[in-house]
């Protein structure tokens, strides 16, 4: 089916943003004395790859903690049908007793450190998407002042 074909309804879906990310051609249309545009439009254009930079560790960090999570409910599937074994076992009260209360300490400290390593391995990925860009956003700033001053000179 063409695209023209596809048409939704809603602007934000139908709209072909080919033309707006094309930097080189904003450029030329928004010139402003005193601005560089260009210098401006190349900043946009490194802000979208620092965000595409951005999304990418975010979805990568995603998906090893979704590889863990899913390495985690094996090994505790496993565990659980080794429990389920032991308990059915014949023995006394008493002895099953705590063999269930030893079975529920270690189900707990196990839980507690994947809970850990998940936490970490999720507030990684955060910290290293935020870095690209806390980086971008500051060197955006500089080129902001640079393209505004560039042609009025120096302030």
């Amino acid at each position: 089916m063409a695209k023209a074909q596809m048409k939704t309804g809603n602007p934000f879906l139908d709209g072909d943003f080919g033309d707006f990310m094309d930097f080189g051609k904003m450029a030329e249309q928004f010139k402003v004395p005193g601005v560089d545009s260009k210098a401006l439009a190349e900043s946009q254009r490194k802000n979208v790859e620092a965000m595409t930079a951005a999304n990418k560790l975010a979805l990568e960090g995603f998906q090893a903690v979704a590889q863990r999570q899913a390495e985690i409910l094996r090994q505790v599937m496993e565990e659980t049908t080794k429990v389920v074994r032991e308990m059915a076992k014949p023995g006394q009260p008493a002895e099953k007793f705590a063999t269930q209360a030893a079975l529920v300490k270690e189900a707990y400290e196990l839980s507690l450190t994947n809970v850990r390593e998940l936490a970490e391995m999720s507030s990684k990925s955060n910290t290293e998407a935020t870095e690209v860009l806390a980086h971008r956003i500051s060197a955006s700033l500089d080129e902001l002042k640079g393209a505004l001053t560039h042609t009025n000179g120096a302030k």
